[in-house]
């Protein structure tokens, strides 16, 4: 297998050196191809299919294995370096495994981590941990973990109801906006204040927000579509039809 790999490395190699379009890329031409291929692998994974999974994969490591290329020729780093320093943080982490720490449950991991990582990083405020997680994750998923931060130290609401009491008060801040006019920059605010609150109420339920989201938006999807086939069968087009004849479909389709 480790033949495969230095194939692999080799392959780059060669690509860098006589392929136009790969001699073209950087690390920032490529980053939407890596957010590219890290959701195909997780689609693989929701649609548990293997053979799906195994590309993807493939496809995520030659990612991996771009970036390192390009740091090479900058004299940054290449592709072993990076191996080295994953193997090392791993061992580094699971002192439960790799050392003389004995932890019996995952929450233990978990935190034990995070005491480490903290301690690599030079993290010594709840703010600086906050700060850490990255920016660019999707805005449901980094609100998600900025509130699991805040919560660890106590800054949390003692029930779910609280949380869910703070959805409706931020709805009428929006809604109070929305008479008075507001300029832009306001709804916003007050919208992404409805947002976060509704997050805190999922944290509660240990509910996952950026996939709830996801499957509600499928779900959107394939009713939408029921809607389109029956306005086909009639011969009509959707700018064609009203409302009251769209939703008349939208409640067929909820209950099929």
């Amino acid at each position: 297998m480790r033949a495969n790999f230095e194939e692999l490395v080799k392959i780059m190699d060669i690509l860098r050196e006589k392929c136009p379009w790969d001699r073209q890329q950087t690390h920032k031409s490529l980053k939407k191809y890596l957010i590219e291929e890290t959701y195909e692998v997780i689609e693989a994974i929701d649609e548990n299919d293997y053979s799906k999974l195994k590309e993807e994969l493939g496809d995520l490591l030659l990612q991996v294995v771009f970036h390192a290329k390009i740091a090479q020729e900058r004299g940054a780093f290449d592709i072993y370096e990076v191996i080295y320093d994953i193997c090392q943080k791993m061992k580094k982490r699971h002192t439960h495994v790799f050392g003389e720490d004995n932890f019996k449950t995952a929450d233990e991991v978990l935190q034990n981590w995070d005491r480490i990582k903290s301690k690599e990083k030079e993290i010594k405020t709840v703010s600086e941990a906050m700060q850490s997680i990255p920016k660019h994750l999707p805005a449901l998923m980094r609100s998600y973990k900025v509130q699991e931060k805040a919560a660890k130290v106590g800054f949390d609401w003692e029930d779910y109801k609280d949380a869910l009491k703070k959805v409706y008060e931020e709805l009428g801040e929006f809604e109070e906006s929305l008479s008075k006019n507001s300029a832009h920059d306001k709804l916003e605010e007050e919208l992404g204040d409805v947002l976060f609150a509704v997050v805190n109420v999922a944290r509660f339920f240990n509910i996952d927000p950026e996939e709830a989201l996801s499957k509600t938006i499928q779900k959107f999807i394939t009713r939408f579509s029921y809607v389109e086939e029956q306005a086909e069968k009639q011969g009509k087009k959707l700018n064609e039809m009203t409302l009251k004849d769209m939703d008349k479909f939208w409640e067929e389709a909820k209950k099929i």
